[in-house]
Parts: structure tokens; sequence; C-alpha cells
């Protein structure tokens, strides 16, 4: 039996190290973008932006100001056994301890409307809780914990759209491009943009931000969603925008699409940036 506590302390791991480390892959994109740059320019905020990486693992330092808000997205296993009572509460206190205990910003408000003081807890945890369709093998029983740090700026940037369901895949990657040419610079390119496609208006979000987590490189499963990024990536990398909205080749490092059932009469979009400093680590409890 898997139970809150377990996915807790999974969580406060994944809190000690993801705001001064960047994902490998990350990095490893930021440093093969360096090397394709034509831009001088470019060439220079790149490597700045590799050289802060460096410094924040070297000294245990967060790699943004920006300590951002907690997301956690726990998928259980078809088959998994698991004990989720009270779960908020721990992941809640597991924010605050966390935060005072690396000597990160608490970035949130009590409610976005009716008092906008800081707590100074950072909490709280932002969880997404899903389960995954059987496939028939050992990932049944198992229960993936994903932790990811995202700051305001990129969120900031980030758009749902209702589009009509004849809208063609180059309509929907130039809604991509608009977005990222009006807000992109906002938002500390180069990034990694995630695009969910299907599912209603309130679950399209979670999708394009679960795309955030595949490792950067790995290309959707499915042809279409493959072909669409693909295309999204050639025409952010000619936009101009560049390494932090100065020009260059290298608007974003990587898109990721991921798709779902929708209504007949619907077609959701969700666009969700994020900075080069994506902060995210996952763990799977058997």
């Amino acid at each position: 039996m898997i139970d809150s506590a377990r996915i807790a302390k999974v969580v406060q791991s994944h809190l000690s190290e993801v705001a001064s480390q960047l994902r490998p892959d990350v990095l490893e994109a930021l440093c093969q973008a360096r090397q394709r740059e034509s831009c001088p320019q470019a060439v220079q905020t790149l490597s700045l932006l590799i050289e802060n990486a460096q410094l924040a693992a070297e000294k245990g330092l967060p790699l943004c100001q920006d300590t951002g808000t907690v997301w956690v997205l726990v998928e259980l296993g078809a088959q998994a056994q698991v004990d989720i009572a009270g779960l908020q509460d721990l992941l809640d206190e597991v924010v605050a301890t966390s935060f005072k205990a690396e000597y990160l910003r608490a970035s949130t408000v009590r409610d976005a409307l009716c008092d906008r003081s800081n707590p100074g807890t950072n909490a709280p945890a932002f969880v997404e809780i899903v389960q995954r369709p059987s496939v028939g093998d050992e990932s049944d029983f198992e229960v993936s914990v994903s932790t990811m740090l995202k700051g305001a700026g990129t969120d900031n940037a980030s758009a749902v759209y209702m589009l009509s369901p004849s809208a063609s895949m180059d309509e929907m990657a130039q809604k991509v491009l608009e977005l990222v040419c009006e807000k992109g610079a906002n938002a500390c390119p180069p990034l990694i943009v995630g695009i969910g496609i299907g599912g209603t208006f309130d679950k399209v979000a979670g999708l394009s931000k679960r795309a955030l987590l595949r490792p950067l490189g790995q290309a959707s499963s499915d042809e279409a969603a493959a072909q669409l990024e693909y295309k999204v990536a050639e025409l952010l990398n000619t936009s101009g925008v560049g390494p932090a909205g100065l020009g260059g080749d290298t608007t974003v490092l990587a898109v990721h699409v991921e798709t779902a059932p929708s209504h007949i009469a619907s077609l959701p979009l969700a666009i969700n940036l994020c900075c080069h400093s994506l902060r995210s680590q996952t763990t799977v409890i058997a």
C-alpha cells in the first residue's frame, strides 16, 4: 500500500534539489543550442544561462529568484493500491518546511481575489491526481510522483483557446507562434513549450503542463502529434525572438504535444510556456 506519507516524502526529496538543479536534459539542450546558434549575442546569452545553471548546482542556490508555485502530479496506475487520505495537508506542510529550510522565496498569496497577503509559506501545493488507464504491465501497480516549480512569468504568458473543431494543424501552429511572438520574451526564452489538445476547458491546461515532464528530444509516439511538434518548433526557431528575447536562432529548446479525446463540437488548445529553467523531477513508486 502506497500512502500519503510516502508520497509526501518523495516530494520533500524533490524540493531539496529542483530549485537549484536544472534537469540534465535541459542543460544538454542549452549546450547543443549554443553550438548551433549563429547569432553572437545569442551565443553569449546561452553561455550565461549555462553558467548560471552550473553555479546554482555548485553552490546550492536557486536557478531563478522566482522559485514559483509547487505543482505536484500524482499518476496512479490502474491497479495501484493507494491511501491518499490527508495528502493535501501533508504536501502543504512539506512545501512550508522545505521552502524555509532551503531559503526559497515564498510567492503565494492567501486568495487571488479576496486576500492577496503573503502567508510566507509558499503553500498550498497545487496537486493534480490522475489515474492512468490499464496497459497490462507492471506500471499498472506503480505510482508516479512529479514535482515542478514554475514561476509566474511563464504561466502569465500561457493561454487556453477553445477552437473550432474544424481548425487545422496549421491554424494551431499559428496560435502558438502568435502567442510566443506576443508574450514569449516575458517568459525567459529559450522556452520549452507544452501543448495540450483535447479534453475539456478545465482539463486541457493540465494536459499541456504534463507535456513539460517529457524528456527533451523525445518526440510524441503519435505521428500527427510528432508532426505538429516539429512544425511548431521550426516556426518558433525562425521567429527571431531568440534567447532572452534578444534575437537569435533559439527561441525554443523543445515542443511537446499531448492529446486527449474531446467533445465532437470542441477543440480545446492549451499552450503552456516554460522558461529555460525547467525545474522538475519525477519518481516512480512501486
